[in-house]
C-alpha cells in the first residue's frame, strides 16, 4: 500500500505540472497583448513597453517558463497583474468557499441518489422505478444555470427568503452564511443526484443478480440484510468512481452557479483571470484544481479497498 501511494503521489506531481505547463503554453498563444489589455487602447508605445517589461512578457517564452518553474519550486505562484495580490493568497481565500460548495452539493447528491437508485433497482420496471427514472431524466435535462435561475426567481425575487447575489463569510455570520449556501448547493446537488442515481440503479441491478446475492437469499437472510450487508457496498464502487470525477469537474466548473448566486470561489477567479489576461492567476488556479482533481481520484482509489476487500494494491 505504501509503495502504491508513493507512486501515485509522484504521478500526481507530474500530472499537475503537465497540466499547468500545457496551460502556460496555451496562454502564450492567446491573441492580444496583456499589457495593452491592462493599460487600454489609449496607452502609448512607451507605456506598453514598460508594462511588458514589468510583467516579464518581453522575454522569450522559454525564459518565462523557466522563471515560472523556479518560482513554483519555491512555492511562489506569483502576483496578480491586475490587483497586485499574491496568487496564493487569493487561492487560499477562494478554495474553502469552493470546497464547501462542491462537497456539500456532492453529499446532497449522494443522499438522494443512493436510496432512490436502490429503490429503483429493486423495483425494476415497476411504477416506482418509472417514477424515479423519470425524475432522474428530468434532472439531467435541466442545466445547472436553468435550475439556479429558477430557484433565484422563486426564492429570491418572489418569496424574498434569500438575499440576492451576496456572500457572507461563516465567521462573520454563520446563520446567514448557511442560508446563502442553500440555493447554490441545491442547484448543484440536484444535477449531481440525477447523474449518480442512474449509475446507482445500473450498478445495483448488476449486483443483485450475482450468485452470492442469490446464495444469501437462499440461506434465509432477511432482504434488508442482504441488501445492506452484501449488495450495497459492492454497488457503490462505480458510484464512488463517478463521484470522484464529479467533484473534480465541479472544482473548476461551478462558474455559472457562483456567478448567479454571487459566490466568490475558484471558478469565478479563473474566469476573471482569463477575461483580464491575468496569466499568474490563471496558471495558479489551474494548477490548484489539477492537484485537487488528482488527489480526489487517489482518495477514491484507496476507498475501493475499504468497500471491497478483494482489491489489492500492488
Amino acid at each position: 500500500m505504501g509503495a502504491y501511494i508513493a507512486r501515485r503521489l509522484i504521478l500526481l506531481v507530474l500530472q499537475a505540472l503537465g497540466v499547468a505547463s500545457f496551460v502556460f503554453l496555451l496562454l502564450q498563444m492567446v491573441p492580444g497583448d496583456p499589457a495593452r489589455a491592462i493599460l487600454g487602447e489609449t496607452a502609448t508605445a512607451e507605456q506598453i513597453a514598460a508594462m511588458r517589461a514589468k510583467l516579464g512578457i518581453d522575454r522569450p517564452v522559454w525564459v518565462q517558463y523557466a522563471d515560472w518553474l523556479s518560482k513554483l519550486a519555491q512555492g511562489n505562484l506569483g502576483q496578480s497583474v491586475i490587483s497586485g495580490r499574491f496568487v496564493a493568497t487569493d487561492l487560499a481565500d477562494r478554495l474553502p468557499r469552493t470546497l464547501e460548495l462542491v462537497l456539500t452539493s456532492t453529499l446532497l447528491g449522494l443522499v438522494l441518489a443512493v436510496p432512490l437508485g436502490t429503490l429503483a433497482a429493486i423495483n425494476r420496471n415497476g411504477p416506482l422505478d418509472l417514477a424515479i427514472s423519470t425524475l432522474a431524466l428530468f434532472g439531467l435535462s435541466l442545466p445547472a444555470f436553468v435550475v439556479g435561475t429558477l430557484l433565484l426567481l422563486v426564492f429570491v425575487l418572489h418569496l424574498g427568503l434569500v438575499p440576492a447575489m451576496r456572500f457572507v463569510a461563516f465567521d462573520q455570520n454563520p446563520g446567514e452564511h448557511l442560508r446563502l449556501l442553500i440555493l447554490p448547493v441545491v442547484t448543484l446537488g440536484l444535477s449531481n443526484a440525477a447523474v449518480l442515481l442512474r449509475m446507482m440503479r445500473s450498478s445495483m441491478l448488476e449486483v443483485i443478480n450475482q450468485d452470492y446475492i442469490r446464495t444469501a437469499r437462499a440461506k434465509g437472510l432477511a432482504p434488508a440484510r442482504v441488501l445492506a450487508g452484501h449488495a450495497l457496498k459492492n454497488a457503490l464502487n462505480p458510484v464512488l468512481t463517478l463521484t470522484g470525477l464529479e467533484i473534480g469537474t465541479l472544482l473548476g466548473g461551478t462558474v455559472i452557479v457562483e456567478f448567479i448566486f454571487g459566490w466568490p470561489g475558484l471558478s469565478t477567479l479563473l474566469l476573471s483571470g482569463v477575461r483580464e489576461r491575468d496569466y499568474p492567476v490563471v496558471q495558479g488556479t489551474v494548477l490548484l484544481i489539477s492537484v485537487l482533481f488528482v488527489s480526489i481520484n487517489l482518495l477514491v482509489d484507496l476507498l475501493y479497498g475499504w468497500l471491497d476487500p478483494r482489491i489489492r494494491y500492488a
